[in-house]
């Protein structure tokens, strides 16, 4: 019997661990990460939400991240063709921990500093995301090394969603402040922590359960917090009501899609791939939100500089290359 097994587990594995696989599953997590930034901006307007009011905010995320929970742990235990659910108290505390850093704590930070932070400087700050995720997945959690390419790549991809930000567009206020831009750092910096735990934890425990319970519970909480500081909406149409659940399905699958992939995967050969979320963002607003003052030579560009960085950070190391000045970097064991 496990010489059928183990076949088809390697192959399994193969796949999920193919650049073609792992290109076309990031960089449509990516897309509807990118979505969502125009998604929610409708949804305040249809529920007449303003940005401002924190506690609403916080409540329309609860109830989002609610949803995203409960739509994957069907879908999951569709696919899986039985209930998926935490099956012991360790498995609950590791919903738990996951829970705190990929929504509660991160949307708290992240929240928080989007009201106080100007677009451009919101954007680029978020884009430190990925490398927070690389070096906590090297320093703290020990799961891969630190290359000169993966260095590299992340800073062309990075200079790509700073041209798409600084130059892309007119009238940006660049002030920062510990309250804005802090805040949305120290979200990135949780978010970080959330793909190292996702990746511990997915070791023993199926990955798409611990994404969709961990919304549920983070979604309860952010919603009992938001509703207790006063956090009130209403305006639920056919249109708005559809537009939740169309927010509830972007997480719902990116992240369960994003936890797989971080599961047979080196985090830096996923997390690249989120500098791709504000240009997705930025294309989508200038679509369905009409935003204008962008411009298209620009974007092109930081597509272009966010494409070289991915395949730079994908690339093999050629022998010799870093075995020592990389090494020297990686030597906290």
């Amino acid at each position: 019997m496990s010489n059928d097994v183990t076949p088809a587990k390697t192959n399994e594995k193969s796949f999920l661990s193919s650049i073609i696989f792992v290109a076309i599953a990031a960089s449509f997590c990516s897309f509807l990460w990118g979505s969502a930034t125009p998604c929610i901006k409708i949804g305040y307007r249809l529920f007449s939400i303003a940005p401002t009011d924190t506690a609403t905010v916080i409540l329309f995320a609860g109830i989002r991240f609610f949803l995203e929970g409960i739509l994957t742990v069907i879908a999951g235990s569709f696919m899986q063709g039985k209930f998926l659910y935490p099956a012991s108290k360790v498995a609950w505390g590791k919903v738990f921990v996951l829970s705190m850093f990929q929504t509660v704590i991160q949307y708290f930070f992240f929240y928080g500093g989007l009201t106080k932070a100007s677009g451009v400087t919101s954007a680029l700050t978020i884009s430190t995301n990925v490398f927070a995720s690389l070096l906590i997945a090297v320093f703290v959690f020990g799961q891969e090394k630190l290359s000169t390419l993966k260095v590299v790549g992340c800073v062309i991809g990075f200079s790509g969603v700073v041209a798409v930000n600084a130059f892309g567009s007119s009238g940006s206020d660049y002030h920062v402040s510990f309250l804005g831009e802090g805040f949305i750092f120290l979200s990135s910096i949780c978010y970080g922590f959330s793909g190292g735990f996702s990746k511990k934890f997915s070791r023993t425990e199926n990955p798409v359960m611990l994404s969709g319970w961990q919304f549920v519970v983070g979604g309860v909480i952010m919603t009992v917090v938001g509703w207790s500081f006063g956090g009130r909406f209403s305006g639920f149409t056919v249109k708005s009501t559809l537009l939740v659940f169309y927010l509830a399905f972007i997480s719902a699958c990116a992240y369960s899609l994003w936890g797989i992939l971080l599961k047979y995967n080196d985090v830096s050969k996923v997390v690249i791939f989120g500098f791709l979320n504000p240009v997705f963002g930025v294309i989508l607003s200038m679509i369905f939100l009409h935003e204008k003052g962008q411009n298209v030579f620009v974007v092109l560009i930081s597509l272009v500089l966010v494409s070289v960085g991915i395949i730079t950070v994908n690339r093999k190391e050629k022998r010799g290359f870093s075995s020592s000045s990389d090494s020297a970097l990686t030597k906290q064991k």
